[in-house]
């Protein structure tokens, strides 16, 4: 039997890894789409890549709603929940009412701190797996993925408690999350990643940093860019800063040293004036758009939390003011 994967948002990070997982072996993708609906149901997608090169998939089915996707004919194997991530504006998990079967896994591939519990809580039968990528993808037009570089993606078990109760056990959420990864490794991405529950959130820390120092300011400064951030003196030293707040204190909520390995503040930077010539935060290109922007996820959730184990984190607390 194939394993069947449903993209719920196919946005551009969505599209991009379920172009990939289309190409892994026996392994077939559908798409639950909101404003590409009608370019994705007639054409597909269009991918191109600087590493995969130029090509195109269709899905096998093509949803423009939750209630059409609950009809289908078949049962999904892994939902991968590519959505913006806004708990003060709805609860994303309600979509997937009606779609989570006995052996349904959820990939949440979304930004933030906080993200896992709604899905856990309605879903508590199902493997929750929380997802980190750092690829650079976007939508130029309706059904058009335009990868521009990086590919790696981690993954791991969310099981922040002993597994007692209803939820899935720890085995079946490592089993599904392995073949994730590997599923994802058949496709091209030769860097997707597989963690446990503690090292996949040290993950979300520290992808934490970039996102918490770079969306805000970027707004804030007056729709700044990224290198023109970093080519500011004071605002790239208040870009450091927020970094080396958001990585100190990740190891007293976790409880747990960050690894060895972890890139530095000024690593972090120093890749970014590397790669990122031109582009612009998340936070800034929804704020241009007049969406809402991930708030909560990014500020509000590592506030609160921080503040659980009696720790303050000033400078993030005066983004989330707006100061």
């Amino acid at each position: 039997m194939p394993i069947r994967v449903l993209l719920v948002g196919a946005g551009a990070i969505g599209s991009f890894y379920g172009a990939r997982l289309a190409s892994a072996p026996h392994t077939l993708v559908s798409a639950l789409c909101r404003s590409n609906y009608q370019a994705v149901k007639r054409n597909g997608f269009r991918i191109t890549s600087p590493i995969f090169g130029d090509g195109a998939y269709r899905p096998e089915f093509t949803f423009g709603s939750p209630a059409e996707a609950r009809q289908a004919p078949v049962k999904f194997d892994y939902l991968l929940v590519a959505t913006k991530a806004l708990p003060d504006l709805s609860d994303d998990s309600s979509l997937l009412e009606g779609l989570v079967g006995e052996d349904t896994s959820i990939v949440l591939v979304q930004n933030g701190l906080g993200i896992e519990e709604p899905y856990r809580k309605r879903f508590p039968r199902a493997c929750i797996l929380s997802a980190i990528t750092i690829a650079s993808v976007a939508q130029p037009s309706p059904g058009h993925i335009k990868h521009n570089g990086w590919t790696r993606i981690s993954t791991g078990p969310y099981i922040p408690q002993p597994d007692t109760g209803p939820y899935c056990s720890e085995e079946r959420a490592v089993q599904s999350c392995s073949q994730l990864v590997e599923l994802l490794k058949a496709g091209g991405i030769s860097d997707a990643e597989l963690h446990d529950h503690a090292g996949l959130q040290f993950v979300r820390w520290h992808k934490l940093a970039t996102n918490a120092a770079m969306n805000p300011s970027s707004v804030l400064s007056g729709e700044t860019a990224n290198q023109a951030m970093l080519n500011d003196p004071e605002l790239s030293h208040h870009l450091l800063k927020v970094m080396e707040e958001v990585l100190e204190t990740s190891p007293k909520v976790l409880g747990k040293a960050l690894p060895p390995a972890s890139a530095t503040p000024e690593q972090i930077l120093q890749s970014i004036r590397r790669n990122n010539s031109g582009s612009k935060p998340s936070m800034l290109l929804d704020w241009e758009k007049g969406n809402r922007m991930e708030l909560e996820v990014i500020l509000g959730n590592p506030i609160r939390l921080a503040r659980e184990k009696g720790i303050e984190m000033p400078r993030l607390q005066r983004a989330s003011r707006g100061k």
